[in-house]
């Protein structure tokens, strides 16, 4: 006899969800409550699970938003549905079950367009292509694929380390030899160090908004213990050079944000930055390490620092892509022109941000 699937629905208690995204090495910090809760509200936040029999074998976390006075609206689905059981064998049919739930929830009852942003690779995942197919989504084009790279962490931490590439593996020798400080924690005030290193790092490469550290540290209040973000920052004499903000949930550490500030260049203390992550990693039983995005085209820079340090054991994977179905007409007409409307008062509000800083910044040097 075959155990029935079961599918709940509008989960409500924040702890019973963490103790969901443990029982899948596919969990991340965009499926966490706190990430879109603490932005969006719990009114605007979505929770299914399914399970086979007592035990959840997908889940999806959606922000949703509604036009003013219609009901139609679009819901996000960012790196989900999450289905890849730890220490459990692949089991696609609970993807399949988990899309078409969400469809059949947020597209043909409550009338929204659903994007699913999948946390899945081509040429790994793309047994999953023919099934949102046959659920009935489409693919969302996107001006440019998003690329990232993952070190596998499988090696000991010598031959991680003898498998990067060696001018990145020079200078991580060079920062261990410059005397600096190096704090791994998780308390608030780290947050707080490590923003006007960014700010100052935006100066420099003339970036026209402040990455959003305010919103991490909000969704780290949030987090239980086990799954709280993790920061290593990097003092020179005392003085903060250098900070990353990491998430460890899953089987796979991802990299966030992070910044150098003008002494840490002369340091080199970002590698140490990302080498200290990578041995807290190993220690702790992680399988990977995400570095959360590349683009050699438009980020040279960036991307050869990447690069070189996964070296031999980086694996570098293009997204399966974002797919999207449509309750209606009118929702997928809304939803295109409130997307626009919501980009361009975001990036707005950013740049006020980062000119305020700036002003602030300025007035207190005199």
């Amino acid at each position: 006899m075959k155990t029935a699937y079961t599918i709940d629905l509008g989960c409500t208690d924040p702890q019973a969800w963490y103790e969901i995204l443990c029982h899948f090495q596919d969990a991340n910090v965009y499926q966490a409550w706190s990430y879109d809760v603490v932005r969006h509200g719990a009114e605007k936040v979505f929770h299914m699970v399914l399970r086979k029999g007592d035990e959840p074998v997908a889940a999806a976390q959606a922000r949703i938003w509604r036009a003013p006075w219609i009901k139609a609206g679009i819901a996000y689905v960012l790196w989900g549905p999450m289905w890849r059981r730890t220490s459990q064998a692949v089991d696609v049919e609970a993807f399949r079950l988990a899309v078409r739930a969400l469809r059949s929830e947020l597209c043909l009852k409550r009338g929204l367009v659903l994007r699913l942003n999948v946390l899945a690779f081509r040429g790994v995942h793309d047994e999953l292509r023919p099934i949102l197919a046959e659920e009935g989504y489409c693919t969302y084009r996107e001006p440019v694929r998003r690329r990232t790279l993952i070190m596998e962490l499988k090696g000991s931490l010598e031959e991680l380390r003898a498998a990067q590439h060696p001018m990145w593996r020079n200078h991580l020798n060079r920062a261990e030899r410059k005397g600096l400080e190096v704090e791994f924690g998780i308390e608030e005030a780290l947050f707080d160090q490590i923003a006007p290193i960014y700010m100052e790092m935006a100066r420099r490469k003339g970036l026209g908004a402040l990455n959003d550290i305010s919103h991490l540290k909000k969704v780290q209040r949030g987090l239980p213990p086990p799954l709280k973000l993790k920061m290593v920052i990097c003092r020179k004499d005392g003085i903060a050079c250098a900070g990353g903000i990491f998430s460890v949930i899953g089987s796979t550490g991802l990299y966030l944000t992070g910044a150098t500030a003008d002494p840490g260049m002369k340091t080199y203390a970002s590698y140490l930055v990302h080498w200290t992550f990578i041995k807290w990693l190993k220690e702790n039983g992680f399988l990977y390490y995400d570095l959360n995005g590349i683009n050699p085209e438009a980020n040279p820079g960036t991307y050869q620092f990447k690069r070189q340090l996964a070296g031999k054991v980086g694996m570098e994977l293009e997204m399966l892509g974002k797919f999207q179905v449509a309750g209606s007409a009118v929702s997928s007409l809304v939803a295109g022109g409130g997307e626009r409307l919501l980009a361009g008062c975001r990036k707005m509000g950013r740049n006020l941000r980062f000119r305020s800083s700036q002003v602030r910044r300025q007035v207190s040097q005199g």
